[in-house]
């Protein structure tokens, strides 16, 4: 199966569950919060903390960490403003045992509204790149304001969650994008003794300009994995395959690779 089709399938699938009917699934989870009238303030947060091992061939990616988090700043009942961030940090080994080349950073702010378990937002994106350890004049980085649609459903013992984002690039420097459509769709069965079996699927599609002589892009990254749920966290191993556009500043094109990682998850 090709990257395209690979990806279009993935965008797929989400629209027909964001299409589930609601008579045979029921939604939960925290971007469904029960559609109450009551103004609640700081609501909600959740954080990460993880790394992965990089399978690339590459000695520039070895390690891939992220440590990052969104918080409910107001629940107005009917929806919430809700803002996020991460951090990103890439090592290989080209210098030393542990050399980070990357630190790029990840801003989204969305203001949603919820309807007959949807929930529909729209959202600012800023990403930056920047090179560690390296030297760099040039800024890498882009804005872009779009839209989100998502829904989270419980059915038997299976957790689902979905969403869609569709963003439009206002500013940019240096990167030739215009337009981005992702599509996430992530699943949870729980087992005995708090642990339970995870999945997750990604398609990304990026349009861009034609000035660095290349088409439509496409990524995906595909994984699983087991969640040990604890008191006041959870913590889930992994094994994920992924083509990601454009890994390295400042060049164009794709990367592949198969990675094991771990994340730390606040509850």
């Amino acid at each position: 199966m090709s990257v395209r089709r690979f990806v279009v399938l993935t965008l797929w699938g989400s629209l027909l569950f964001l299409d589930g009917s609601p008579a045979t699934a029921q939604v939960s989870g925290p971007l469904q919060q029960k559609e109450e009238r009551s103004v609640q303030f700081l609501p909600r947060y959740a954080f990460h903390l993880g790394a992965e091992h990089l399978s690339s061939g590459s000695s520039r990616f070895v390690w891939d960490t992220n440590f990052g988090g969104e918080i409910d700043f107001v629940d107005y009942g009917f929806g919430r403003a809700t803002f996020g961030a991460n951090y990103q940090a890439i090592l290989g080994n080209e210098i030393r045992a542990f050399d980070p080349n990357q630190g790029n950073y990840t801003i989204n702010a969305l203001l949603s509204g919820r309807h007959k378990g949807f929930e529909a937002a729209v959202q600012f994106y800023h990403q930056s790149r920047h090179f560690s350890d390296r030297f760099k004049v040039t800024p890498i980085d882009w804005n872009m304001v779009g839209a989100r649609l998502g829904r989270t459903i419980s059915h038997d013992t299976l957790i689902l969650e979905t969403r869609i984002d569709a963003r439009k690039v206002v500013k940019r420097t240096t990167v030739d994008y215009r337009w981005e459509l992702e599509a996430d769709m992530s699943i949870r069965r729980p087992l005995p003794h708090g642990t339970a079996l995870i999945g997750g699927l990604t398609g990304r599609i990026v349009g861009v300009d034609g000035s660095q002589n290349r088409g439509t892009q496409h990524g995906f990254r595909a994984e699983g994995g087991l969640r040990f749920e604890g008191k006041a966290g959870a913590v889930e191993f992994f094994m994920a395959d992924e083509r990601r556009i454009d890994p390295y500043p400042l060049e164009f094109g794709t990367a592949h690779w198969v990675s094991l990682g771990f994340r730390f998850l606040s509850r």
